[in-house]
């Protein structure tokens, strides 16, 4: 396969419970081999729904889509814990936990919205020293797992019993939603572990869309890689004249033409007149223009 003919793009697929993320990366990377491939926002096991699969150059395009805002709609059961935070783990019920009512839920629910502190569950694939906590976990070691700043934007309950729990959920980077659950109920004087979570949305790509294992085959693969300019979420694109396209790829900064100037460093996606994405530069106020920071043509 020579560079030109190489895909270049995304899939959204939507993965199926008890597949790793790696497996499910490892599907599709046979069809597209030798080009890279590489994912954003890995899924447990335990989880399905979309999971954006970066191919050939678009894999540079990784931490552009981690930033979009992700969607979950998660099920707890309540009055039960267990070390992993989910039914992975030995799920036990909890000593001193009192039933709860909706509105012990809708009380505390305010807590939960906005920039908050969380800590990961001890199962998680956070490094501690250079090692994942769940290995320590594994290893009978109790991993000092530090709180961080975690932003949800939207969290909302959808089915409540007195011993099950939907939440919806939209969400930014590094957010553990085994862990929002988990505290949730402790606050509100309970317990609880996830028994399911679909991740709904990460940023356009939703879950209505999402495809298959099943349906990305050799055969079908162009069809359902999207464009990868639909990897830079919210980014203004700017779209550039057929000239530009010798400069971008000698990495030679590009003009702007346009009335409407962006922000001074303000990043934007140039596209090539047929919409294909051809860099993703800086705006230079000064001389008015863009500097190319990673170059896909």
């Amino acid at each position: 396969m020579s560079p030109a003919d190489e895909p270049f793009g995304l899939i959204n697929l939507n993965k199926p419970a008890g597949w790793s993320s790696r497996k499910a990366v490892d599907h599709v990377k046979r069809l597209v081999k030798p080009a890279k491939i590489g994912h954003a926002g890995t899924l447990d096991p335990l989880a399905t729904g979309v999971l954006i699969l970066t191919i050939g150059k678009a894999t540079r395009l990784t931490p552009f889509l981690h930033d979009l805002t992700k969607s979950y709609r998660a099920e707890f059961l309540l009055g039960h814990e267990s070390e992993t935070d989910d039914t992975e783990g030995d799920v036990q019920p909890c000593e001193h936990a009192r039933p709860l009512t909706r509105g012990d839920i809708e009380r505390v629910l305010p807590r939960f919205v906005g920039r908050i502190e969380q800590t990961p569950p001890i199962y998680s694939a956070v490094k501690i020293k250079g090692r994942r906590a769940y290995e320590l976990a594994r290893k009978g070691k109790t991993p000092d797992i530090k709180p961080r700043m975690v932003d949800i934007h939207r969290l909302e309950i959808v089915e409540f019993s007195p011993e099950k729990l939907v939440l919806e959920m939209d969400c930014g980077t590094g957010t553990y939603v085994r862990s929002v659950g988990r505290d949730l109920a402790r606050a509100a004087g309970s317990c609880a572990v996830m028994t399911s979570l679909i991740r709904t949305r990460i940023g356009g790509h939703l879950i209505e869309d999402a495809k298959s294992p099943e349906e990305i085959t050799r055969e079908s693969l162009a069809k359902v890689m999207l464009p990868a300019s639909e990897g830079v979420g919210p980014m203004r694109k700017i779209t550039c004249e057929s000239s530009a396209l010798q400069m971008i790829q000698h990495g030679r900064s590009v003009p702007f033409r346009e009335s409407s100037a962006p922000d001074d460093h303000e990043p934007c996606a140039l596209l090539d007149p047929d919409g294909g994405l051809m860099a993703i530069a800086e705006y230079r106020e000064t001389d008015r223009h863009f500097a190319p920071r990673h170059v896909f043509v």
